[in-house]
């Protein structure tokens, strides 16, 4: 089901009283997630399945409660929830991204969908991994894991073209005065992530004047930041296509290379601490630096653990490894900056 298809039944009053929102896409999510509360006109709740088993859970969402006759749990971090797979079927990338949960949950979860308590809204939310490159197949796991709840929503990553669309939309929605060079720009710069696109909408409106190319790296300035975390995921999912439009993006935007590489250098070493720490939260790796005597702002944090999510530990090594290979090319004489970032994205994807 897509987000569109989702939000056109809570419209009409059809909220599934069990689903999962499968995918990393925010934008949609959010929008989702606000519908559903919109119309169930209560509080939400939030359980998270990396401290709260799945039997627990379902515990929970079947007692009736004496002062509501309606709820809506989110359940965020359902990952969690899946069991651990047999070493002989985990391939390399697989041993970070087990589950706690206990074999018997899925059948716990089967017999809730099959006689839901009613008045009760329970949404998982499993956000870790997208639908392309190596996250394809631990996807397809949680799927097949969470089978048993009918029509799952998919939200999957928009294009630079729908982004662009969904961003033409919103600008004449919020007034901003956007020249088309300038939207294909912004689009292509936040790497088509729309709910960052959003964020900075919300900020050029305030701007008040028509907004051309030459005035939008003033206005956002941490646009080509946003272009190399963009690179970040995709290398993380091995999604070499999206990763190499990201290089490309750089190179438009004339990124010097050797900066952006020095960049994903300390985001590859900080994520191998925080992969050896054995931090499973934005919050946990905040903690962690902060009492080691390192300011972190939360949202340093939230980009730290992205990135230590997607890649496993050999991933990072690997990773590192290239990253000085690259560097070494790059100081050799009368280099092409392009052709040996290119040819380290080839490398990491490979």
């Amino acid at each position: 089901m897509t987000p569109a298809q989702f939000l056109g039944r809570v419209k009409r009053g059809e909220v599934p009283p069990v689903s999962l929102f499968l995918g990393q896409e925010g934008y949609n999510r959010k929008r989702c997630r606000a519908a559903v509360i919109a119309a169930c006109s209560v509080a939400p709740e939030t359980f998270d399945a990396v401290e709260t088993s799945l039997a627990a859970i379902i515990d929970d969402a079947r007692a009736m409660s004496l002062f509501a006759s309606e709820r809506v749990m989110f359940v965020v971090n359902a990952e969690a929830a899946m069991p651990r797979i047999s070493r002989s079927a985990a391939t390399s990338t697989d041993d970070e991204d087990e589950g706690t949960g206990a074999p018997g949950d899925a059948g716990v979860l089967d017999a809730y969908v099959r006689n839901p308590t009613p008045g009760v809204t329970l949404i998982f939310e499993a956000s870790r991994w997208d639908f392309e490159g190596e996250d394809k197949t631990k996807v397809e796991r949680g799927r097949k894991f969470y089978g048993a709840i009918p029509d799952p929503v998919e939200f999957r990553r928009f294009s630079v073209d729908e982004a662009r669309a969904e961003l033409d939309r919103m600008a004449r929605a919020m007034k901003v005065q956007l020249d088309p060079a300038a939207a294909q720009t912004l689009a292509e710069a936040l790497g088509a992530d729309v709910g960052r696109i959003s964020v900075e909408l919300e900020k050029l409106a305030l701007y008040g004047k028509p907004i051309g190319a030459d005035e939008l790296p003033l206005l956002v300035p941490d646009a080509r930041l946003s272009t190399i975390f963009v690179l970040v995921s995709a290398l993380g999912r091995r999604d070499r296509a999206r990763a190499l439009e990201a290089l490309e993006a750089l190179v438009r935007e004339e990124e010097y290379l050797p900066l952006a590489l020095m960049f994903l250098a300390t985001q590859f070493r900080t994520a191998l601490v925080v992969k050896e720490a054995n931090l499973r939260s934005a919050q946990q790796v905040q903690g962690h630096f902060q009492r080691q005597g390192t300011q972190m702002f939360g949202s340093r944090a939230e980009q730290l653990w992205a990135t230590a999510a997607k890649f496993s530990t050999k991933q990072l090594e690997r990773g590192l490894k290239l990253i000085f290979e690259a560097d070494r090319d790059l100081r050799s004489a009368r280099p092409d900056d392009r052709t040996v970032m290119e040819s380290f994205v080839v490398k990491l994807c490979g």
